[in-house]
């Protein structure tokens, strides 16, 4: 889908503002264009300023998620054993900054993974990761996005994002690759 193509809303559609996070409602019949649509969700520039929404609302934007080009939504898989650490990393690599076209993990923020055995012997997740920005609105969302990936990993019970600021992030933490997409080489 061209980015510099108008979209007419189908129907009301639940969107979350960009850089506030405050959730919005883009009414039926509002103009929009996608500016990212990375990791099954869709930035759209609207009279409202920029927004995110969800893979849910897709059909809002005329997107058909059973379609073969439509990123796939992520669910859990049945499971016996360990925990794959290189899943848990893929499903952080399908989580975007809704303004920057680099994972999180790619930009630098995920700080730490941890898979735990809980006492109640159960598998849990512990990442620690920062934002671009302190005052980002989106982390909330960014975190959960992180946290709903997570738990889709085989063999994973719970997951827990925590948000620190310790180091405080800077653009030296972006891989090669997360360089390479920005054009920073």
């Amino acid at each position: 889908m061209d980015s510099n193509q108008e979209i007419l809303l189908t129907r009301d559609t639940p969107a979350v503002r960009i850089p506030s996070g405050d959730k919005i409602t883009l009414l039926e019949g509002s103009r929009v264009y996608i500016t990212q649509s990375l990791g099954g969700t869709y930035t759209v520039a609207s009279e409202q300023g920029l927004a995110r929404i969800a893979d849910v609302d897709a059909d809002a934007l005329g997107i058909d998620l059973a379609a073969p080009t439509a990123t796939p939504v992520a669910v859990a898989e049945p499971h016996d054993g360990d925990v794959d650490p290189e899943k848990v990393w893929d499903q952080l690599r399908n989580v975007y900054d809704p303004e920057i076209p680099v994972n999180i993990v790619d930009l630098g923020l995920v700080y730490d993974c941890q898979i735990l055995n809980t006492d109640d012997a159960k598998t849990k997740v512990e990442i620690k990761m920062t934002l671009t920005a302190p005052g980002c609105g989106m982390g909330p969302t960014i975190a959960e996005d992180a946290r709903s990936r997570v738990v889709t990993v085989p063999g994973v019970d719970e997951a827990e994002v925590i948000l620190v600021w310790d180091p405080p992030w800077n653009q030296h933490m972006i891989s090669e690759v997360g360089k390479m997409k920005l054009g920073m080489v």
